[in-house]
């Protein structure tokens, strides 16, 4: 394999120039200037991010545009965070209606400062979209608040069309790329929300070329759809513009993508998105319509013991 394949340093292969939108995207920025909210497109660097501003698409970054940790693969800055903003769940609730949005991404920084961690402020916000925007779909990504089962209880309770929450990488890389998380209590976070929300859609992503095998990627798949996991994103890892970022070890080929594709699929997945550019909240709207239709009814997820407790 070329070098320019196996190592992050240098130019980029040629599978990964990828297309800029010739037009496109001024209402997406006008609306998100004009109601003073973030997205994670910007924060986080993402190669997607003109493509989804020019189809009036955006993820919104919800909790200010610091975070407390400082994972290694991210490019959104760590430091003391701001308050909450309690009119920030109406603004993105307003900015999905202007877009006239079918399906909302909602994300946030990790805030291990709050002592829910946020998952109030992901259960306002989903309430606002519902409210303002009625039949939108809404996808919620969230850190893992800490393990807290009370913080979880809230976010699931929500009840958003899907709940992801991103393993980013392999247990034996997590020191490594995702210092203050942990494997083990990423996963069982998962298994809550599907435990307590059985017919919601849960979700959760991946990356490759931070040093992983492939072979360990499928083992980290294999355990998602243990504690039933329906659908999963893997794609490349790029360095963002940060010194703390760490270097891409490898350039996973099209074709080896292709080929891991073929096998995350026979775990059982709903859908697996499984190439260079994919993110977790690209082609979002995508994924979740591969889930099929049969909890839709009222378009509301049921949850056991829904409610405050």
């Amino acid at each position: 394999m070329p070098e320019a394949e196996r190592k992050g340093g240098g130019r980029l292969p040629a599978w990964l120039n990828k297309k800029i939108p010739a037009a496109g995207g001024e209402t997406v920025r006008n609306v998100l200037a004009s109601l003073s909210l973030d997205t994670v497109c910007r924060g986080a660097r993402c190669p997607n991010s003109l493509d989804c501003k020019s189809r009036g698409r955006a993820a919104f970054l919800l909790l200010g545009p610091r975070c407390t940790r400082r994972c290694r693969f991210c490019g959104i800055p760590a430091g003391d965070p701001v308050p909450p903003d309690p009119d920030e769940p109406a603004r993105v609730a307003e900015a999905v209606r202007r877009l006239e949005l079918g399906y909302a991404v909602v994300t946030s920084v990790t805030r291990d400062d709050l002592p829910d961690g946020g998952a109030v402020h992901f259960a306002r916000t989903v309430q606002a979209v519902r409210e303002r925007r009625p039949g939108t779909a809404v996808e919620i990504l969230t850190p893992d608040f800490w393990g807290d089962e009370d913080a979880w209880r809230v976010a699931a309770d929500s009840r958003p069309e899907v709940f992801n929450h991103n393993l980013e990488t392999v247990e034996r890389l997590y020191g490594k790329v995702r210092p203050g998380a942990d494997f083990d209590r990423s996963l069982a976070f998962l298994d809550f929300v599907k435990e307590r929300c059985p017919d919601l859609a849960t979700k959760s992503g991946l990356m490759v070329g931070l040093g992983e095998e492939l072979e360990e990627i499928v083992e980290t798949a294999a355990a998602l759809r243990d504690v039933g996991v329906d659908l999963l994103t893997v794609g490349q890892y790029l360095k963002p513009r940060s010194e703390r970022t760490l270097e891409v070890e490898r350039f996973v080929t099209p074709e080896e993508f292709a080929d891991l594709r073929r096998e995350l699929s026979g775990l059982g997945f709903k859908s697996v998105a499984c190439a260079p550019f994919v993110r977790s909240s690209f082609n979002a709207e995508e994924a979740f319509e591969s889930f099929g239709n049969e909890r839709r009814g009222n378009g509301v997820v049921v949850c056991r013991h829904s409610g405050p407790g």
